[in-house]
């Protein structure tokens, strides 16, 4: 099932988990996605520390900086700019784990602007440390939820209805429990979003 037509902003600051950037970055693009990797300069640079900010990409916890140098802007992905990113242009939000989002829940415009995506029914998606931001909103109430264990009282008190499963899904809210869960992930995100797009499922015939 493609994913033709379909654009998908990935949102990191600094220590993001580098791999759960890259392997949706692959795998959503693979499947036809407009994949965008939206980097914002805020949370601390990975070591070594640089005392300018200009001097240093947004950069993963191992190291992969944003853009990434092994993969080929415009082949997988663009680079946008967060205040370039429009809900009405969007079919999904996936947020990394890692320190990122902790980062990113200081800053009331991403805050903002991920409200207003729940609010419109993109499709939010979150692994790992990535609903920790998901807090400071609305989207998790009442709504089913998993993450990494030390993000779950936190979910839980935001009023999340918290499940120790791989991957949890409801309505357009999909999250992912840790790494291992990368895979089923995004097979979930992947159906969410062909589903919200109102993509159907090709024929066996």
């Amino acid at each position: 099932m493609s994913l033709d037509d379909t654009s998908v902003a990935i949102v990191a600051a600094h220590e993001f988990e580098d791999v759960e950037l890259e392997f949706p970055l692959l795998r959503l693009s693979e499947m036809g996605a407009e994949v965008h990797l939206v980097p914002v300069e805020v949370g601390h640079h990975p070591r070594p520390s640089l005392e300018s900010r200009e001097a240093k990409p947004v950069t993963g916890r191992y190291g992969t900086p944003i853009p990434p140098d092994v993969l080929t802007e415009g082949d997988h992905y663009t680079v946008t700019p967060f205040e370039e990113l429009s809900v009405e242009a969007l079919d999904c939000v996936l947020l990394p784990g890692g320190f990122s989002p902790d980062h990113l829940r200081t800053e009331a415009d991403v805050v903002d602007f991920l409200t207003e995506c729940d609010g419109a029914g993109v499709v939010i998606a979150a692994i790992c440390h990535g609903p920790q931001l998901l807090v400071e909103t609305d989207a998790l109430e009442g709504r089913e939820v998993t993450g990494v264990g030390p993000v779950r009282t936190d979910l839980a008190n935001a009023g999340g209805e918290v499940v120790d499963e791989a991957v949890a899904v409801d309505g357009h809210l999909v999250t992912g429990r840790n790494p291992d869960a990368l895979p089923a992930f995004c097979r979930a995100v992947h159906e969410t979003v062909a589903e919200h797009a109102g993509i159907e499922a090709a024929s066996d015939d």
